[in-house]
């Protein structure tokens, strides 16, 4: 079974692109370099590239974009997840370590830390929070890749 490597996109899986849009780039700057510890790569007036355990995500300013406060949500598993939202697939001691990150700075979780689907194939850790241009983020953790797409 292949381990979850925490660092960077797991061998051989290319890395993803997602744009997003932010009200202050250097509200995102701090909250997606400082709390969730992302290298910053390309920037400009109006975005920045982010290096998301080896992904690309990019923070477009947008001033006038809402707060996505009113977010939907979907039920998995007996709670209300925040839809849309994207997020990073970790191990579990990667997911462990980001929690207490995220709870020294300060962060409100959305959903607090919890295991789902226990004894099940999908068995995972998560946990859900927003950044604050309201974008919600999961980040999960299975014990092994095998376990991502389990049924």
């Amino acid at each position: 079974m292949a381990d979850i490597d925490a660092a960077a996109a797991p061998q051989g899986v290319p890395p993803f692109h997602l744009a997003f849009l932010v009200r202050d780039l250097e509200e995102a700057r701090g909250f997606y370099r400082e709390v969730l510890g992302c290298g910053e790569g390309r920037s400009t007036s109006s975005w920045i590239d982010f290096d998301f355990y080896g992904h690309q995500i990019v923070a477009h300013l947008d001033p006038q974009a809402a707060s996505r406060d009113a977010v939907a949500t979907g039920a998995v598993d007996g709670h209300n997840v925040p839809v849309p939202h994207f997020g990073v697939v970790l191990g579990i001691a990667a997911w462990e370590a980001l929690v207490e990150r995220l709870r020294r700075h300060g962060v409100h979780f959305e959903m607090e830390p919890t295991t789902r689907f226990k004894g099940l194939p999908g068995e995972q850790s998560t946990t859900f929070f927003k950044d604050p241009s309201g974008n919600a983020i999961e980040i999960k953790a299975f014990r092994t890749l095998e376990s991502l797409f389990a049924r």
